[in-house]
């Protein structure tokens, strides 16, 4: 399914998606063909986030809340992240 159309399946090169915290420090990121929506990049980046490490406690696997333009916005991703205690705001 790629070629000339009216919404460029076939278009050539990457995309980056970035997943980074409040401050701008990169979490996970991934590389993906600029003919793939974005949306798709959402779990496996969700899912590489390593261990946080902090001075006292377990260690966080994960943020608790998460920001995120339209693309992510699905009843599928949205029942997906609260399956994982995720807050989409």
């Amino acid at each position: 399914m790629t070629g000339p159309n009216p919404v460029d399946r076939g278009k050539k090169g990457s995309k980056l998606h970035v997943l980074s915290d409040a401050q701008g420090v990169p979490l996970a990121v991934a590389v993906s063909g600029a003919n793939m929506h974005d949306s798709l990049a959402l779990k496996p980046l969700i899912l590489g986030i390593p261990a946080v490490r902090s001075r006292r406690g377990p260690r966080r696997r994960r943020p608790v809340k998460l920001r995120a333009d339209k693309a992510y916005f699905s009843a599928e991703h949205i029942s997906w992240l609260r399956e994982r205690g995720l807050v989409q705001t």
